[in-house]
């Protein structure tokens, strides 16, 4: 229910300054040959004939800059692991001149890795790219512009692959969510390729898919398979970890530290950066929020899994390996004696140890941990432990989970059917508190509506009331309003219109509508704010936090074979990734919106039913027709994934209201249109004929 897309085409040409600045890569790409071409010139070249209509010369230099980066990673990578093997640092030895063995080893191997990469990659300042690019090449920005100049090219494959890598990335962007759509009802492909996979990542979540449906043995494979490729990416990323340092505490030219302070200063973020390693490769491309508790979860899935197939061997092992992460975890230990007692009389379960690669990672970090405690406590290096193993992160199957097993099986061992403990929420979670007015009709809950804090009431407004809005919508609405001025920001079927309450108010007083007509809409609003805060029993006062009139209309000559939504399905304060089943709670999201709300105002039209769905944004679990005075309310978290399909006839309208426990989040508009209402109060000039306080409470 976000009021437009956060990123659309237009928020790239900001992008375009710095990198028209860069060097150019030459005649919109040089021949390729002699050293790598660095990345960051090879995309500027690329997005300045983008824009200058070569879109066959963009594709080529932007798919040119792909490949660049890539190939500087794994040039670095391989010089470093190379002079890593062949050039040992030496311990100091005794005396004035014990120092030299290992800074002369340190020197070696420096000279090492520039001997390795200076053939490839030239002077090693060629590819020192600007931060704005970096983030650029991490969000994927350059898979927006390659697909843009594949469609032009008429190359629809590779345009949708482009989409779908840059979506998977940007999972908020609705109008490259509604191109993918677009691509595979004209292709009929349903498989797109992801060319910026991390391998460790897609061979987890298909593992988890199929352990989901109880397919173990491919659970165990792609599991086993996701460990494998999750190790050899930490080995790397420890490596990647030795480059280029920021001093973030310091400006570079002017540093006047002594030797050891900068040693220190400087191999602090180095270690830093090797302890985050965990959390980088437990997040997924474009997010903030990694992964709670990956790699244990690799292991708590194994444990199950290899019990279930009878290897009770590696389930132990499996168990043991979790348990050093969480050596609490009841559940686990649970587990761990239940396999023991499986294994009695045939093998040692103290022989079974935790896998040696989990017990050197942890090793490892336990000491990066102390290194970085001692550095924040002795030298001022500012420094705060992450939680890295969130044990909320838990398996949320209720048909497996090995704990409480029960002493008199039937045919092998029964199993608890409950869940792993879950995060308490920030508030305790109630409804069914009073609705406050005695015409308002209660419909469904949320145990009807299949789902969490959600309700759907009728009769909040009356039949008088929705025409008097829709005339004053009428009289104020412009296309594109509130959606950054684009008249169709979800989808090109269908043009959107909308107003605030001050401009509505606005107008009253200037008198464009008629003044009390105006008012309605902020009386009945407020109303609406009511009822909900009333509803779901909230023990602090809600606050607006946007409020927005909002018409959809349906385009004529555009309707046949429509298969797209009015709105695509989306969670209303987190970006919601269907792929990786989960919502994260980061910009450019609206974090602070806790209650959502929407209230019809008419029924004359096609299509437009609201829907709510799983996490997978795919499996519809309610569908509600709009009629006038209808209101459905939620939490506006991702456990209310939702949408709107296409108006196919006709025009919808609604007030769509947005509600923050936050006082800081408070809506700007909302404080000066009480401002305004409290003017008009002191002239008399008297509320709508709706009185929004409740004489008559239920």
């Amino acid at each position: 229910m976000a009021p437009g897309s956060r990123r659309g085409g237009a928020r790239l040409l900001p992008l375009l300054l710095p990198l028209l600045l860069l060097p150019a890569a030459g005649g919109g790409c040089a021949a390729e040959g002699g050293p790598l071409e660095p990345f960051d010139a090879l995309y500027a070249s690329g997005v300045e004939a983008y824009y200058g209509g070569d879109f066959a010369g963009a594709a080529r230099c932007l798919e040119r800059a792909l490949r660049s980066r890539r190939e500087l990673r794994a040039a670095r990578l391989r010089c470093r692991r190379l002079c890593r093997a062949q050039v040992r640092l030496e311990e100091p030895g005794p005396g004035t001149a014990g120092d030299l063995r290992f800074f002369g080893s340190v020197l070696r191997r420096a000279e090492c890795v520039r001997r390795c990469e200076e053939p490839r990659l030239g002077a090693v300042s060629r590819h020192r790219a600007a931060e704005e690019v970096r983030a650029d090449f991490q969000r994927r920005v350059p898979y927006s512009y390659l697909q843009r100049a594949y469609i032009q090219l008429n190359k629809l494959e590779e345009a949708a692959n482009a989409a779908h890598t840059f979506f998977m990335a940007n999972p908020e962007h609705m109008e490259i969510q509604q191109d993918l759509e677009n691509y595979k009802s004209t292709s009929g492909k349903a498989t797109l390729i992801d060319q910026e996979a991390r391998q460790h990542m897609e061979d987890y979540s298909a593992g988890v898919r199929h352990y989901d449906r109880e397919e173990y043995e491919l659970a165990i494979e792609l599991l086993e398979r996701a460990l494998q490729g999750y190790y050899s990416e930490d080995e790397d990323c420890q490596l990647m970890c030795e480059g280029p340092q920021r001093f973030e505490e310091h400006e570079h030219l002017d540093y006047k530290a002594g030797l050891y302070e900068a040693i220190a200063d400087h191999y602090m973020q180095v270690l830093a950066c090797k302890h985050d390693c965990v959390r980088e490769l437990a997040t997924r491309s474009g997010r903030i929020s990694p992964i709670e508790n990956f790699l244990p979860l690799h292991y708590d899935y194994l444990q199950f899994a290899y019990y279930r197939v009878g290897d009770y061997v590696k389930a132990l092992e499996c168990a043991k390996s979790y348990l050093l992460f969480h050596p609490d975890d009841e559940d686990v230990l649970e587990n761990a004696g239940y396999y023991e007692g499986l294994l009695e009389g045939t093998v040692d379960p103290a022989t079974i140890k935790p896998r040696k690669e989990a017990r050197a990672l942890l090793r490892r970090h336990k000491l990066e941990s102390h290194l970085l405690r001692v550095a924040a406590a002795g030298l001022g290096f500012t420094y705060t432990e992450p939680n890295y193993w969130n044990r909320y992160g838990a398996r949320q199957d209720e048909h497996s989970v090995p704990s409480s097993i029960s002493s008199e099986p039937e045919d092998g061992p029964r199993l608890s059917l409950t869940k792993k403990p879950m995060p308490k929420p920030d508030r305790e979670l109630k409804e069914g508190g009073p609705l406050l007015y005695s015409d308002v009709k209660f419909v469904y809950n949320s145990q009807q509506l299949n789902g969490t804090q959600r309700v759907l009431l009728d009769n909040v407004i009356s039949e008088e009331q929705c025409r008097e809005l829709h005339r004053v919508a009428s009289g104020i609405m412009l296309a594109g309003d509130g959606y950054r001025g684009k008249t169709s920001p979800h989808t090109p079927n269908e043009r959107f219109e909308g107003a605030t309450v001050l401009k509505a108010l606005k107008y009253g007083y200037e008198g464009r509508v008629p003044l009390k007509s105006a008012r309605l809409f902020y009386d009945i609003s407020e109303k609406a704010r009511r009822i909900v805060q009333s509803y779901f029993q909230l023990n602090s006062t809600l606050y607006f936090s946007y409020t927005h009139l909002v018409c959809r209309t349906a385009l004529s000559g555009q309707q046949e074979r429509r298969n797209d939504l009015s709105h695509p399905i989306h969670a209303d304060n987190c970006l919601l990734d269907p792929e990786a089943n989960e919502c994260w709670k980061e910009p450019p999201a609206y974090t602070f919106r806790d209650y959502s709300a929407l209230l019809y105002m008419n029924a004359d039209f096609e299509g437009g039913e609201f829907i709510f769905t799983e996490m997978d944004a795919k499996t519809v679990t309610a569908s509600i027709k709009p009629k006038c005075g209808r209101m459905i309310s939620f939490s506006s978290g991702g456990e209310n994934p939702h949408g709107v399909k296409a108006v196919t006839k006709g025009q919808r309208c609604a007030v769509a209201l947005w509600f923050t426990l936050d006082p800081l989040y408070r809506e700007l508009e909302r404080i000066q249109a009480d401002e305004v209402i409290a003017m008009l109060d002191q002239e008399h000039l008297g509320p709508s004929e709706m009185n929004i306080n409740p004489k008559d409470e239920l």
